[in-house]
């Protein structure tokens, strides 16, 4: 186990705790994992609202509590990100713009891109709205797979454009190429998220060079590669290098453990991220820059983490077969398990035991996300 600042975790011990609380929740029946979610907000106070404003109305959620809820990693930063933060606090009071600088010459560097083709973001979400926002409109249309990462269908109804939610492939779950290409004559922007959240599925290259020779002129596939450390899909960095119409984002929110951190960016030809910049740029903060700066300095930490993320994630698949339940074949961090009743009902059920789940697509209502 590396050593990282969270509290160690096994495979032994998080299949311990997920059978135990199992067994303790009869709605569930004995044969699920320990899964919940945190449902809205139940009163009117300003507390309540404000976590409504910023936290999706999430409920403030015990300190005992089990979270597999959020697309968050538990280990937390390297051991090496975390000195960082604390060797950089006491220059809080400047913007440092070399952080974000140094950052970005060391993705430059391991990514072979130009200065240029990188704009560096607090996370990753702030590049994908942009995007949505800048290549979409009333006549220029949205294309996502359903299910799928819901944020940048907010941000097409923002800019007024249409959203197109194309199903998955039935056998593989993955986006559906081809149809998607088909539905958006007028799109602006097709967002593939590979792998996939909420499924945690990929989607092969060959069928995203596909879109890329087939989209309607003028639109952007827009890759977001969050959870692409997680699997064996290659990346679509090739594809910015060529100066292609793509934007693929990174964040290192995911496999880094710096969700709370806050750092991404969007890598893309230098026009295209320069129409970005319409909405705004802003300060990097100065510890996220010099965590993730520090990250990338260890490419050991990319295969360590990945195998223990793939390590707990088959003994869990293993522990669900012999229990016959379906679930989608995930190379990522999370998955989608079927629980064979309204899904909201099971979050509910799981979250009054304090163990803390994912949310429901309306695509698949009887899926959860873990």
């Amino acid at each position: 186990m590396p050593a990282d600042c969270s509290r160690p975790v096994s495979r032994r011990s998080f299949l311990r705790l997920a059978s135990a609380t199992a067994a303790a929740i009869p709605i569930v029946t004995e044969a699920h994992l320990a899964w919940a979610y945190t449902a809205g907000a139940q009163s009117s106070s300003s507390g309540v609202r404000l976590a409504r404003r910023f936290h999706g109305g999430m409920q403030a959620i015990p300190p005992d509590a089990v979270l597999i809820n959020a697309n968050e990693n538990p280990l937390g930063p390297y051991k090496i990100a975390c000195e960082a933060c604390t060797n950089i606090a006491p220059r809080g009071g400047r913007y440092d713009f070399e952080q974000t600088m140094a950052l970005g010459k060391t993705i430059m560097q391991q990514e072979g891109l130009s200065e240029d083709s990188i704009a560096i973001y607090a996370g990753s979400s702030e590049p994908l709205h942009y995007t949505v926002l800048t290549f979409t409109g009333p006549s220029r249309s949205y294309v996502t797979a359903d299910p799928g990462y819901e944020a940048g269908m907010r941000a097409a109804d923002m800019a007024g454009a249409r959203t197109i939610k194309v199903p998955l492939t039935r056998e593989t779950h993955a986006h559906d190429i081809k149809a998607m290409i088909g539905a958006g004559g007028d799109a602006g922007v097709f967002y593939i998220c590979n792998p996939n959240n909420p499924t945690g599925t990929t989607t092969p290259k060959d069928d995203i060079v596909w879109a890329l020779k087939n989209k309607p002129k003028g639109s952007i596939l827009l890759i977001d590669e969050a959870y692409i450390h997680f699997s064996d899909q290659p990346s679509c960095m090739d594809m910015v290098k060529a100066g292609e119409d793509v934007i693929v984002l990174r964040t290192f929110s995911k496999l880094y453990g710096m969700a709370g951190l806050r750092c991404g960016f969007a890598a893309g030809r230098p026009d295209l991220l320069t129409k970005l910049q319409t909405y705004g740029m802003n300060a990097m903060p100065i510890t996220a820059a010099a965590a993730a700066n520090a990250s990338l300095q260890h490419p050991e930490m990319i295969p360590e983490r990945k195998k223990i993320n793939a390590d707990i994630r088959e003994q869990t698949f293993a522990w669900l077969d012999k229990q016959g339940y379906a679930y989608t074949r995930s190379q990522s961090n999370c998955f989608m398990l079927d629980t064979r009743r309204d899904a909201n009902q099971v979050i509910a059920a799981m979250q009054e035991k304090k163990v803390y789940i994912g949310r429901v697509w309306p695509a698949w209502p009887t899926h959860v996300r873990i």
